[in-house]
């Protein structure tokens, strides 16, 4: 199976709320705790910790433009990375987005 195809079957059969990490990135654990504060329940991918992890960034890149992570998906929608959750955050529109 290709990397994009991977990455699609992960955001499609995952649970509703996904996210492609990176361990050691500070945006990246700031945007879990900030799902995990929202008691949301998600998948997290550490793509630092597994071959495939590149192949799945350059899939990830090519689907949304974005080559950084952290990259958030909810209920198969691209949400954008840590700034852009927060934005949500702040604006009300996370708690419409994981009702």
């Amino acid at each position: 199976m290709s990397a994009k195809s991977t990455v699609d079957a992960k955001i499609a059969q995952g649970k509703r709320t996904v996210v492609f990490s990176k361990s050691y990135c500070p945006y990246c654990r700031r945007a879990k705790q900030l799902l995990k504060d929202a008691n949301e329940d998600f998948d997290v991918y550490e793509l630092d910790e597994f071959d495939e992890g590149a192949d799945w960034q350059n899939a990830l890149a090519e689907k949304t433009g974005q080559r950084t992570v952290p990259s958030i998906w909810i209920g198969g929608q691209f949400i954008g990375g840590c700034s852009d959750l927060e934005a949500h955050q702040r604006s009300g529109k996370l708690k419409q987005l994981l009702a």
